[in-house]
């Protein structure tokens, strides 16, 4: 019986690319591996043709000579051999795939990556809250965080004072155990040292063989000017220490920033709303603004201000996280009718209004006009 075309086998076409060979292989490989379909010759049947398939597609100078000479090219170094496999599945290209299903493992045993124990410390979350101030100078915050620490008696080894680890002797410090399944033979992290290679047989009484105790520890953490709300900042190697001697994990600290009761951030710029008498708006004139760094800044009015114009301070926004320069500020107008008024300013603004024309006015001018217009279109 003629052999399927290897692309027809993976359900691709003749320009797939590597990623979509591998995907398409994947799904295959998935649906009709051997250890999903125990005792099912077809199953078994496919999952060697896909996987021949692969093997050839995957591999660019086998591919070449496929696309251009066929089965011929390529009959031997595919499979078929004597009813077994020719595949490499210890290489990597098979190995990626077939982690999918059994994650820590090596097929055919020999060749395939082994992987260590996974001994490392949890990483821990710290938030600080920090005012919109603290966040433009930077601040040093002094925090308190429960974690696991190396144990001081075992040196984080987990073995008592005097002793030592010994060697595994389901794995013979290997880490991993071998069993087979089917026609293949997997390699998994071993259930009895988990992966280390060696057993503690007089475990250390402080830390009871972990190698690590609960503890309180205190670290100076430094705020960067111009942190930003929801922040992350990581310090590596501050996190839980791991067991048995393992690597620490890393300490992430998330920064919340407070709002504040005058300016409102954008990234590194700044907006605050600052209300303006109605004779500053109108005649003109200068007030003084404050600005995030404490201190103040002198803004010019000009004459004729509506409410809602929006001025400019250059420099005077929040600082760059990575430093080099500062956003703006932006500071919006809100003109304010006053109220309350005595009898003389009451006199003054009658006279005004009674010395006014409509050029002082246009906006509310070309208001009312259309508004005439739409009422005279209605009768």
């Amino acid at each position: 019986m003629s052999k399927r075309d290897y692309y027809e086998v993976l359900g691709i076409s003749k320009s797939a690319n590597e990623s979509e060979i591998k995907k398409a292989y994947r799904k295959l490989a998935m649906q009709y591996h051997p250890d999903r379909n125990q005792g099912d010759a077809e199953a078994e049947a496919k999952f060697k043709e896909a996987s021949e398939a692969y093997a050839i597609l995957q591999d660019s100078e086998k591919r070449s000579a496929y696309d251009q000479f066929g089965h011929a090219a390529v009959d031997g170094s595919a499979g078929g051999q004597g009813g077994g496999f020719g595949f490499d599945f210890s290489s990597s290209a098979f190995q990626d795939i077939f982690d999918d299903f059994f994650g820590d493992s090596s097929f055919f045993g020999g060749g395939g990556r082994r992987r260590k124990a996974n001994n490392r410390g949890s990483d821990l979350r710290y938030d600080i809250t920090v005012t919109l101030e603290e966040a433009f100078e930077g601040k040093k915050y002094k925090v308190k965080i429960p974690t696991q620490i190396r144990c001081d008696d075992c040196s984080g080894s987990g073995a008592a004072h005097g002793s030592q680890p010994v060697t595994c002797q389901m794995c013979a410090g290997q880490g991993q155990v071998r069993s087979q399944q089917g026609f293949f033979s997997i390699q998994q992290t071993c259930p009895q040292c988990q992966g280390s290679g060696s057993m503690i047989s007089n475990p250390c009484k402080p830390c009871r063989g972990s190698g690590r105790i609960q503890k309180s520890k205190s670290l100076m953490v430094k705020i960067p000017q111009g942190v930003d709300d929801g922040s992350r900042i990581r310090l590596s190697g501050e996190g839980e220490a791991g067991p048995n001697g393992g690597q620490q994990g890393d300490l992430y600290i998330f920064v919340n920033v407070k709002e504040h009761n005058i300016f409102v951030r954008e990234d590194e710029n700044l907006f605050a709303e600052i209300p303006i008498a109605m004779v500053d708006a109108a005649v003109g004139g200068s007030i003084d603004v404050p600005t995030i760094d404490g201190g103040k800044a002198r803004l010019k009015i000009p004459q004729g201000t509506q409410s809602g114009d929006q001025f400019r301070l250059k420099s005077k926004g929040m600082p760059h996280v990575r430093g080099g320069h500062f956003g703006d500020m932006y500071i919006q107008a809100k003109v304010e009718t006053p109220t309350n008024l005595n009898k003389k300013q009451t006199e003054i603004l009658k006279s005004f209004q009674e010395i006014s024309s409509e050029k002082e006015t246009p906006l509310s001018s070309a208001f009312f006009n259309k508004a005439k217009e739409f009422w005279k279109s209605k009768k």
